[in-house]
C-alpha cells in the first residue's frame, strides 16, 4: 500500500528514476528516446528537484511504500494569480498504473492551497490515458497552445482547468 506524503531530499534521486521511467513509457512514441531523454534532463535533474522542495507557495509529493516511490506530484500557485495553482507533474511509475495512486496523490494536492479556487495543468494533447484522468478528475480542455521555448518548443499542450472549492 502506498502512502502520500511530502517529499524529501532522499527521495530525489528515486523521483529522477520514476520521472525517467514514465516519460520513456508515455512519451517515446511520440517523441523518439532522445527527444525524451533532452526533456528528461531539463526538466528532471535532481538540481531542478531540489528547487521544487524548495519553492514557496509549492507542494511536492511522493507516495511511498517503504520500498519504493510508485508516483509523485509537483504543484505550486502562480505568482501572477495566486488564487490558480498549477499542476507541473503528476506521473506514477509504469509499474504502479492502475493502483490508485495518482487518485490518491491528486485527492491529497486538493487539500493542499487553501484559498486557491482553480487548478490548472498542461498536457500532451495525444497522451490520451492522462487526458481521460484529468477528465474524470473534473479537468476540462480550455484551449490547445504549441509550446514556445525552452527544450519543448514546437509540442503540442491542452490546457485544463478544474474549479477547486474554495475553504
Amino acid at each position: 500500500m502506498f502512502f502520500v506524503r511530502t517529499a524529501s531530499r532522499s527521495d530525489l534521486e528515486k523521483v529522477r528514476a520514476l520521472l525517467a521511467a514514465s516519460f520513456h513509457a508515455t512519451y517515446d512514441d511520440l517523441y523518439g528516446p532522445k527527444k525524451v531523454q533532452e526533456l528528461i534532463d531539463a526538466w528532471h535533474s535532481t538540481a531542478t528537484l531540489e528547487k521544487h522542495l524548495e519553492a514557496k507557495g509549492a507542494e511536492f509529493l511522493v507516495a511511498d511504500d517503504g520500498k519504493r516511490i510508485g508516483g509523485m506530484a509537483y504543484a505550486r500557485r502562480k505568482d501572477d494569480r495566486p488564487e490558480t495553482v498549477v499542476l507541473h507533474q503528476l506521473y506514477v511509475h509504469p509499474d504502479c498504473h492502475r493502483q490508485g495512486i495518482g487518485r490518491d496523490i491528486f485527492a491529497e494536492l486538493e487539500t493542499c492551497f487553501p484559498g486557491v479556487d482553480l487548478m490548472e495543468l498542461e498536457v500532451e494533447p495525444r497522451n490520451t490515458q492522462a487526458v481521460a484522468f484529468y477528465s474524470a478528475h473534473g479537468f476540462v480542455p480550455v484551449e490547445e497552445v504549441e509550446i514556445e521555448s525552452g527544450p519543448a518548443k514546437g509540442l503540442k499542450a491542452l490546457i485544463m482547468h478544474k474549479p477547486l472549492e474554495t475553504f
